[in-house]
């Protein structure tokens, strides 16, 4: 049996053993699973590996997509690139690491249908996630700024955010953090959603809730939206496809 699975800690919100399981049974693939292996602590994923003779892939959520690069044996170019890694190929003994967020993230954003001509993006959080959404976004063209809790020469806090009024200039906004996660669900990054209006396209990454707090909120003030289940379905299929290589 040919065993794929996912690791992360939590694991509370994870959408991909229910996507895959049902992939198998649409599919009518036999012979094949797919499991959460939630960890605490890195160091663990050896004896995961050792256990599991049967794993061939694996995907990496919150909070190792950047601490795992460390654990592997290869880097897939684009990954080293990027600096984050989702999707793992075990090959002959030799961990493998790609990432799959950015091409799922750049056909959601493309399918969209919105202008990407002349329009400046501001990317909330600058985890393993914002990686990939910066390769993305230099790759289109799109000018961004990174918004951080603290400033630091390379990113903007929320408050500087707030006082530079810059989402007056910036109409993409995409969201990379966990805030308004399930099971946090009323919990939202801090913008001054009196500058939100109809002008505004506002990407996040959260699946689940559909629609999250900050989504709703920019929604009421006339923004478009979207959340990150059709962008999570894209980087799940690409997974697949680099596993069954």
């Amino acid at each position: 049996m040919k065993k794929f699975g996912l690791i992360g800690y939590p694991l509370e919100h994870s959408f991909s053993k229910t996507y895959f399981e049902r992939k198998f049974e649409n599919e009518k693939l036999n012979n094949v699973s797919y499991n959460n292996y939630e960890i605490d602590d890195l160091n663990k994923l050896n004896n995961i590996i050792i256990d599991n003779p049967e794993l061939v892939g694996l995907n990496v959520t919150i909070p190792y997509k950047e601490k795992i690069i460390s654990f592997l044996d290869e880097l897939d170019e684009t990954a080293r690139k990027i600096g984050s890694v989702n999707t793992i190929k075990i090959l002959d003994g030799k961990l493998i690491g790609f990432n799959t967020d950015y091409l799922g993230f750049k056909f959601s954003l493309l399918n969209w249908k919105l202008s990407i001509n002349n329009i400046s993006a501001l990317i909330l959080g600058t985890g393993g996630s914002s990686k990939a959404i910066k390769y993305t976004l230099n790759e289109l063209n799109i000018p961004f700024n990174l918004i951080s809790r603290e400033s630091s020469k390379n990113k903007i806090s929320y408050d500087e955010l707030f006082n530079k009024k810059l989402l007056n200039t910036h109409k993409l906004i995409i969201n990379t953090t966990p805030l308004g996660m399930f099971p946090n669900v009323k919990k939202y990054p801090k913008l001054n959603f009196d500058e939100i209006n109809n002008e505004h396209f506002v990407f996040d990454l959260v699946y689940n809730p559909r629609k999250t707090k900050l989504l709703s909120l920019c929604e009421n003030r006339g923004a478009k939206i979207k959340n990150g289940h059709e962008m999570l379905i894209n980087q799940a299929e690409l997974s697949w496809k680099l596993w069954n290589k």
